[in-house]
């Protein structure tokens, strides 16, 4: 049996790298037919060590960030070749492919970085910290409580940009020695100003419900996918009434780790393809693509796994529910929304129609949600968050302009040995 396992681990390995090597050539090609970035240009820039599969992480921010452009010049440093050919196919900010410390390097020195923006916390972020004189700000790609976002790794950075009250009180609850006041600026939900979207059906009298269930988590304390005990019993229910719609998006890494939670998703699949081969009006939704925003404003009631999509929907100020996670090991954090947030328990799935009837009508739900929608972002008239953002930007770019001035030292004195030290990125 170890044998096996053994040649099909090595038979993947290979067949991924073979895709990154052909990848990459694609990726040098096209951006050679663009020509070089001009020089001196950009002054942020966005640091994305990450490949096609956690695209998700950069796509949320592509409009905010094309809006911020507009001011201060933005560029994608992309260290992984599937990561920047989905970058460069889509509709974002320009793309730098960097995937040695070396590339990384020249690129950097050509330019006038001086805000370097990061949205998660991948152990390669750590080859960009080496840069000093600028600022390295974590934004992140999503609010939540998961043990995720009170992450020690926080402190490496200058500063962080927050979505709100709620977010510095969880910080202040878990770091020790953490300045709060100083390194956190509250910008609210800046993607929530660019929600919209082509819907993919004609709005009629059903009831939409959005369920965007998360991955299955690879330890037991992150184990807070539903598909596989929640997902298939809620699906079954919903399509079978008549007057309901389903609008299915689930994590794009969803049985990576655990074959059964993808047979799972393949079944729901199945079922919503033969409810809708049954009945030509119901039009339900097996969403699988790059954007998202449509979907939050569009839903009626969202059903969500413990994940950035809880403040995603919660950011709507519109009915959901959080399903409750199977597996007792798995982390919650009951100090914030989770505390008293609408549950769904594997046996309220059974019920499912019942629960989306009384998250709609009950009113003292409704009054509930609309104080932690303020907790969480703050004011959510429409572009307060992008307003915020942009100050916060423009607030650590004068304290650029500040330390610059009473610096004389070259803003990169890195040598070429220093890069060699640390590029262990071959290619």
């Amino acid at each position: 049996m170890g044998v096996v396992s053994d040649g099909k681990k090595s038979y993947r390995l290979l067949r991924e790298a073979l895709a990154s090597r052909a990848a990459v050539q694609r990726v040098r090609r096209t951006l050679s037919q663009k020509g070089p970035h001009p020089r001196n240009t950009y002054k942020i820039a966005v640091y994305f060590a990450d490949g096609a599969v956690n695209m998700y992480q950069m796509r949320q921010w592509y409009r905010p960030l094309v809006q911020l452009a507009e001011r201060w010049p933005v560029v994608v440093l992309s260290r992984s070749a599937t990561g920047a050919e989905q970058l460069i196919a889509e509709d974002g900010p320009p793309v730098a492919f960097v995937p040695t410390v070396r590339n990384l390097e020249k690129f950097i020195a050509k330019q006038d970085i001086r805000i370097v923006l990061y949205v998660n916390q991948n152990t390669r972020n750590f080859q960009m910290f080496r840069y000093g004189r600028r600022w390295h700000v974590f934004i992140n790609h999503g609010e939540s409580d998961k043990m995720y976002m009170t992450t020690n790794q926080y402190k490496a950075y200058d500063y962080a940009l927050v979505a709100g009250q709620a977010a510095r009180d969880r910080l202040s609850r878990t770091l020790w020695d953490y300045d709060i006041d100083r390194r956190t600026i509250e910008i609210g939900r800046p993607q929530a100003d660019h929600y919209s979207g082509t819907l993919p059906y004609t709005p009629d009298e059903r009831t939409v419900v959005l369920y965007a269930p998360t991955w299955e988590g690879d330890r037991p304390s992150a184990h807070y996918g539903s598909i596989a005990t929640h997902g298939e019993t809620l699906v079954r229910g919903l399509l079978a009434t008549g007057r309901h719609r389903l609008i299915y998006r689930p994590h794009p890494r969803s049985g990576v780790v655990d074959d059964a939670y993808g047979a799972a998703h393949q079944r729901i699949l199945t079922a919503i393809a033969e409810a809708n081969a049954t009945d030509a009006t119901a039009h339900h939704i097996h969403d699988d693509g790059p954007e998202l925003g449509w979907q939050l404003a569009a839903a009626d009631v969202a059903v969500v796994d413990i994940s950035a999509m809880v403040y995603d929907r919660l950011a709507s100020g519109k009915p959901l529910m959080i399903t409750r996670p199977a597996d007792e090991r798995a982390s919650i954090d009951t100090k914030g929304y989770l505390s008293a947030c609408e549950w769904l328990t594997v046996e309220g799935a059974a019920d499912i129609v019942a629960e989306v009837d009384r998250v709609r009508g009950d009113e003292a739900a409704i009054a509930r949600l609309d104080t932690w929608v303020t907790h969480y972002f703050g004011d959510t008239t429409p572009g307060a968050a992008t307003a915020k953002f942009h100050a916060a930007i423009e607030q650590l770019m004068q304290k650029w302009d500040e330390w610059h001035a009473r610096d004389d030292v070259p803003a990169d004195a890195a040598s070429e040995h220093d890069a060699a030290d640390l590029d262990e990125d071959a290619g």
